[in-house]
């Protein structure tokens, strides 16, 4: 996972369950963390598909490495 995608989501779960979320098995916060980046970068370039702007949605990819892209 995107480092960035990393820090956001730590910063999610210190505000929204900070007495909750390190109770988590390391298995439990690794699919979290998984499901979150996936679920925001896909609705990112969907938003983006769907105006038509497809260099955003490559230029989105790379960086946060879906598809299976590296840069």
């Amino acid at each position: 996972m995107n480092e960035h995608i990393k820090k956001l989501l730590d910063k999610a779960l210190d505000q929204a369950v900070p007495e909750t979320w390190t109770q988590l098995s390391h298995e439990q916060m690794t699919r979290l963390s998984s499901v979150f980046a996936e679920l925001i970068v896909m609705e990112c370039i969907k938003i983006l598909a769907d105006n038509g702007e497809f260099r955003g949605c490559v230029i989105i990819g790379k960086h946060f490495r879906v598809f299976g892209v590296e840069e």
